[in-house]
C-alpha cells in the first residue's frame, strides 16, 4: 500500500480528539431542488476523488501518522443518506440542526478516510423545498480555507486541483523542515529562545516565516529586523504568560453532546455600510454583533455580563490562497478579548476594532502554529497538556471565512444556504462561525449541551444588535454634515 508521512501539525490533529470534542468541520448545504444520492455520488467519485486524502486512512503509528491508501474504499460508506426525526414537535430545521449536533457527537470510523456526506433527500423548511446535504470532514485533512477550495471544486464547474509536480514536493518538504526548526524554538526556555529569536533573522528561517506570514513580501523588509526580533519575543511572552479566560456558564467541563444553530443571512451590503459609516472592517463590526449577542444571552440567563470579557481564539490563514488546493493545516491562531460587557453597540465594535488592531503585525498566530507542529512529535498525553493550554485560556473558537459573491450551483441546483461549524479543542464548549456567501452573512454556533444547551438564543440575538447599531450609525454625523 502507497504511504505518505503526515506532516506534524496535521497529526497533531488527527489526535487532538478528545471524549468531549472532535476535530471535524461540519457543513450544511441546502439545494432547490433537491438532488438524488446516486447522483450525489456519481459528482464525489467525479471530483472528490481527486484529492488523493479522501482516498486515504490516517493511520497513526511510532513515528506519529501516516496516509495510507484505502485499496478497499467504497463510495457508499462515505455518501450515505439520512433522515430526520420530527418527534416532538420539531419543526423541519430544528430536526435538521438535531441531526447535524448528532453527527458532530460522533466520530468517523479511524479504519476509513475520514470524510462523510450524509444527504436528507427531501427538506421543507418554510418556502424551501430541495434537499440537505451535510458534510463532516476530519480536521486532519485540512482547515476551513483548504476545505472551501474542495468543496467549490465539485460546484458545476468546479476546478480540479492541480497536479503536483516534484519539485514542489521537494520545497513542501524543505519548508516542513524549517517550520520544525521554528516550533522547537518556541518551546525552549526563554534564555535559549532568546539565542535562537536573534537566529531568525538567518535565512532558514526568516524564509520559512516569510512563507507563512508574507508571502508575497519579505518580512524583514515590511518590519525591520530589530523590530522583528524584539516582537517575536513580546509574542512569545505573551502567549506563555496569557491568563486564563474570565469564568462564566459558558466555561467549563464539556459532557460532549453538541447542539448547533444558525442564523438567516444579514444584507453584506448593509454590513459593509455601516463599517464605512464607522471607519471600521465588516469584520469588526461582525465580531462586535457576535459579542453583544453573547453578553444578552448571559444577562438573560441571570448573569452580569458587565466590565466582562471572553476570549475566543480566532484562525488566521497563513498561506496563499492559490494553494489551498494542497490541503493540510495551515494556520494559527490569535487570541482576540472580545468585550461582551459593553452595551453601547457603538462603542463596542471601536472597542473590538482596537482589539483587533492590536493583533496586526503580531506574531502570535505564527509561534501558535508552530507550538501545534511540535506538539505533533509528542506522545498524547504531552500533546494534550500542550494543546490544554489554548483551551485553559479561551471560551471560544471564532472563525470568519468569505464565501463566494454569487450562489453557485451543483448538480444544476442552487446552493440557496451554506453554513459550517468548527470544532473546539480541550474543553472549550462552544463555536463561533461567520461565513458570507451570495451577498449575504450569516452566524452559526456549536456548543457543548451541558455549557449552553439552547446556542439558537444565542444566535437569535445576533440579528437585534446588528438592527441597534445599524440604527446608531444612522443618527451619527457622517462626513460632510454638521454635528
Amino acid at each position: 500500500m502507497a504511504a505518505e508521512r503526515m506532516s506534524r501539525v496535521d497529526t497533531a490533529w488527527l489526535r487532538m480528539d478528545n471524549d468531549v470534542n472532535l476535530m471535524m468541520i461540519v457543513g450544511v448545504w441546502l439545494l432547490e431542488p433537491g438532488i438524488t444520492l446516486a447522483a450525489l455520488r456519481e459528482r464525489v467519485g467525479e471530483k472528490l476523488l481527486k484529492y488523493a486524502r479522501f482516498r486515504q486512512c490516517a493511520v497513526p503509528d511510532m513515528a506519529g501518522a501516516a496516509w495510507v491508501d484505502d485499496t478497499a474504499f467504497e463510495i457508499e460508506a462515505h455518501v450515505v443518506p439520512a433522515t430526520l426525526e420530527r418527534d416532538g414537535g420539531r419543526s423541519e430545521r430544528q430536526a435538521l440542526q438535531a441531526l447535524c449536533g448528532e453527527l458532530a457527537s460522533t466520530a468517523l470510523d479511524p479504519k476509513r478516510p475520514r470524510w462523510q456526506f450524509h444527504l436528507v433527500e427531501r427538506y421543507e423548511d418554510g418556502g424551501f423545498t430541495g434537499s440537505a446535504l451535510v458534510a463532516r470532514i476530519h480536521h486532519c485533512i485540512g482547515d476551513g480555507i483548504a476545505l472551501i477550495s474542495v468543496m467549490m471544486s465539485i460546484t458545476d464547474g468546479g476546478a480540479d486541483p492541480p497536479q503536483r509536480k516534484p519539485r514542489e514536493a521537494e520545497e513542501a518538504d524543505e519548508a516542513q523542515g524549517e517550520l520544525d526548526w521554528l516550533a522547537k524554538a518556541v518551546l525552549e526556555p526563554f534564555t535559549d529562545l532568546t539565542v535562537k529569536a536573534i537566529g531568525m533573522y538567518g535565512k532558514g528561517v526568516s524564509r520559512s516565516m516569510d512563507l507563512l506570514a508574507h508571502p508575497e513580501q519579505s518580512l524583514l523588509d515590511t518590519l525591520g529586523a530589530a523590530r522583528g526580533g524584539a516582537q517575536i519575543l513580546a509574542d512569545v511572552a505573551a502567549l506563555a504568560l496569557m491568563p486564563d479566560d474570565s469564568p462564566t456558564r459558558l466555561k467549563g467541563k464539556p459532557v460532549g453532546r453538541k447542539v448547533v444553530a444558525w442564523s438567516e443571512p444579514l444584507p453584506l451590503g448593509e454590513v459593509k455600510a455601516v463599517g464605512k459609516g464607522l471607519g471600521c472592517s465588516v469584520n469588526d463590526v461582525l465580531l462586535a454583533c457576535a459579542a453583544g449577542a453573547i453578553g444578552a444571552y448571559l444577562a438573560a440567563k441571570g448573569d452580569d455580563p458587565a466590565g466582562q470579557d471572553i476570549r475566543a481564539m480566532v484562525p488566521v490563514n497563513l498561506r496563499p490562497l492559490e494553494k489551498a488546493w494542497q490541503l493540510g493545516n495551515r494556520f494559527g491562531l490569535a487570541p482576540l478579548v472580545l468585550p461582551i460587557g459593553i452595551a453601547n453597540p457603538v462603542e463596542r465594535v471601536y472597542e473590538v476594532h482596537r482589539r483587533m488592531a492590536q493583533l496586526k503585525g503580531s506574531y502570535q498566530p505564527l509561534l501558535a502554529f508552530a507550538v501545534l507542529a511540535l506538539s505533533g512529535l509528542f506522545v498524547k498525553p504531552v500533546q494534550d497538556a500542550v494543546t490544554g493550554m489554548f483551551a485553559k485560556k479561551a471560551t471560544a473558537v471564532m472563525t470568519n471565512v468569505p464565501g463566494p459573491a454569487v450562489p453557485l450551483k451543483f448538480l444544476g441546483s442552487t446552493l440557496r444556504q451554506t453554513m459550517f461549524w468548527v470544532p473546539a479543542s480541550g474543553d472549550i464548549g462552544m463555536g463561533v462561525s461567520i461565513l458570507s456567501y451570495g451577498g449575504g452573512v450569516q452566524f452559526g454556533l456549536v456548543t457543548d449541551e451541558r455549557l449552553c444547551p439552547d446556542p439558537q438564543a444565542i444566535i437569535d440575538g445576533f440579528g437585534p444588535e446588528f438592527e441597534r447599531l445599524l440604527l446608531l450609525t444612522l443618527m451619527l454625523p457622517w462626513a460632510g454634515q454638521e454635528a
